[in-house]
């Protein structure tokens, strides 16, 4: 029979498990990793249009530029049509890494919604089978975050920001909020593992026990 067990702990870990896959994947698809050094649009000066200085933003795929005739235009999409033209052999890795993070956790997140069923694969706590994926996937997660900064001497970052560009330097250039919030998502992957060993307690205290004694199907606890 199915109990649907609810307690604090376990909610929280379901949650933050999916919004930890959520981020990630968005960042990964953002962008907005770096922003390049300030450009000046001089066709759009005169124009009754804002003509000042802005930042094009690159990705590890793709990028942001302003574009028309007047400069008023911004165009964001992929600027390699094969994993091959990614801008540096340390992105192909830094994508590959991500990707099975993010796909690792994706995975979590779907069985963590389960988890209110079915607290158990193979007489194992799902709870602890999650936990530790969830932190093989932030070691996924940390080495495509250190991977990435090795790439930044590539020819098209300097094309973003300007020639003193080095790895682990990007020189004019400054880290974006997709950047940041892939490290967030990471230090989040974590926390899911540790919250995972909280949820397994919760889910299997004496109370919880009392209750599936007692018959019931639906067990809410705080």
């Amino acid at each position: 029979m199915c109990h649907v067990i609810v307690t604090c702990r376990s909610m929280l870990w379901t949650l933050l498990s999916i919004v930890v896959a959520f981020v990630e994947f968005i960042a990964f698809m953002s962008p907005d990793w770096l922003l390049g050094s300030p450009r000046s649009d001089s066709s759009a000066r005169g124009a009754g249009v804002d003509s000042g200085e802005y930042r094009p933003s690159l990705g590890l795929y793709s990028r942001c530029l302003r574009v028309g005739a007047r400069g008023i235009g911004v165009n964001c999409g992929p600027y390699a049509r094969t994993f091959g033209e990614v801008a540096s052999g340390f992105w192909q890795a830094a994508m590959l890494f991500l990707a099975a993070g993010i796909l690792v956790l994706a995975g979590v997140a779907c069985i963590s919604i389960f988890s209110l069923c079915f607290q158990s694969i193979l007489k194992k706590s799902i709870f602890n089978i999650c936990g530790l994926l969830q932190a093989v996937g932030g070691l996924l997660l940390m080495v495509g975050l250190m991977l990435y900064p090795a790439g930044w001497g590539s020819e098209k970052v300097i094309s973003y920001c300007g020639a003193e560009a080095l790895p682990f330097r990007p020189a004019l250039c400054s880290l974006g909020w997709a950047f940041y919030a892939a490290i967030g998502g990471t230090l989040g992957s974590f926390l899911c593992a540790v919250l995972s060993a909280q949820a397994e307690i919760a889910t299997s205290s004496d109370k919880v026990q009392e209750e599936i004694e007692e018959g019931k199907t639906l067990i809410c606890l705080l």
